[in-house]
């Protein structure tokens, strides 16, 4: 696979797209070649970690089936009433 030539202004303002892009890109100043930056993230790795995604937020799902929304709400005002509390008394 070539590498895609760009100048070193044009890889900073472009750098998001060259960051998700599969193609290796050398980075020149004047004509001279400074470095490469050989992409290693490729499309498997990102369905992979996509489904390592769902996997986690099935799991999740699972253990806050039980948890009563309002309940869970209730506990939390509770907590942050608490905290502020002590932060008048100090």
């Amino acid at each position: 696979m070539a590498a895609v030539k760009v100048g070193i202004r044009e890889f900073r303002e472009r750098i998001a797209s060259f960051l998700e892009s599969d193609t290796p890109v050398a980075v020149t100043r004047r004509g001279e070649t400074l470095g490469i930056y050989v992409p290693t993230r490729g499309k498997r790795r990102k369905a992979a970690e996509l489904s390592e995604l769902r996997a986690a937020a099935d799991r999740l799902a699972e253990v806050l089936s039980d948890v009563d929304e309002e309940e869970l709400v209730a506990e939390f005002k509770q907590v942050r009433r608490r905290g502020k509390a002590g932060k008048t008394l100090k």
